[in-house]
């Protein structure tokens, strides 16, 4: 059962077009699902200004001056605007992954776009000054004519790809890049992540000693192969705190810690609150 009531939104595209884009303003005010919900559109959402709340995957935040939101494919998110008020103007493009059939992952000019997808999945946010000029670019949508506007998203998208976003939920993916040894010990933590990962383990999947593993392992992502394992089992934890109504004792065990007081520090250190207080703060904000 879900703790949190995560609706599927059914969206369409527009006639003669391969996406949907929608502005809403005071007079025209999105009706849309403010609630948690999500849909395998990929969804950016570019709010002009003032303050509101940003709520994706397992990440709840607020923004005091507009901001450029990119959703991946069935990442649960809530509403971004409540109200609409001091002229304030949300523009928010939805479409498929596969918008644009197969040339994304044949055409190499798309490559790029590809990983902006793939990263997507975490949740992405924009700032300055890219937020404003990708921003005013959707705005400009509404006075395109079809094609133009594909053209547009199109450029829009690639602009993304080219920098750096600000990742909303960490969902270990950043840092692989297109390594194959990295992803074949993502793959090993993916999978077993519930039970006893050890070094010994990690290092024979990729064929080193355990101390080369190690230096290996930091130089390519930044971190120790522990952290990566514990920040993995806190988000999966998240996770389950705001999907399902386990008690939070059952939480730590299915997210592969093995006692109580190590998933209450680990949690607390990556997520700078207690499991408890975490999930009250998200079904408070679904409440609002």
């Amino acid at each position: 059962q879900n703790m949190l009531s995560l609706n599927y939104e059914s969206l369409t595209s527009d006639a003669g077009q391969s996406f949907q884009y929608k502005v809403y303003n005071q007079e025209n005010p999105n009706s849309n699902d403010p609630n948690w919900h999500y849909h395998p559109e990929i969804e950016l959402v570019y709010i002009d200004k003032g303050s509101g709340k940003k709520g994706i995957g397992t990440h709840l935040s607020n923004y005091t001056n507009g901001d450029f939101i990119m959703v991946g494919s069935n990442l649960h998110h809530m509403g971004f605007t409540g109200k609409f008020e001091d002229g304030k103007t949300e523009v928010v493009v939805q479409f498929l992954p596969d918008f644009i059939g197969t040339a994304l992952s044949k055409a190499p000019e798309l490559q790029s776009i590809l990983k902006l997808f793939e990263n997507a999945k975490c949740g992405l946010s924009f700032e300055e000054p890219i937020k404003t000029r990708a921003g005013e670019a959707l705005l400009g949508l509404q006075y395109e004519t079809n094609f133009q506007r594909f053209l547009t998203l199109l450029s829009v998208l690639k602009l993304l790809a080219a920098q750096k976003p600000i990742f909303l939920n960490s969902s270990n993916l950043e840092e692989l890049n297109n390594n194959d040894q990295l992803k074949r010990l993502f793959n090993f933590v993916k999978y077993n992540f519930q039970s006893e990962i050890n070094l010994k383990l990690a290092s024979e999947k990729i064929g080193m000693t355990i101390p080369a593993f190690c230096r290996y392992f930091k130089k390519n992502t930044g971190k120790t192969f522990t952290q990566f394992v514990n920040e993995y089992r806190v988000n999966h934890a998240a996770k389950l705190l705001i999907e399902t109504d386990l008690d939070i004792q059952s939480v730590c065990y299915e997210s592969g810690f093995n006692n109580f007081s190590n998933f209450s520090r680990f949690f607390k250190l990556y997520r700078k609150q207690t499991p408890k207080n975490f999930r009250n703060m998200m079904l408070k904000a679904l409440s609002e």
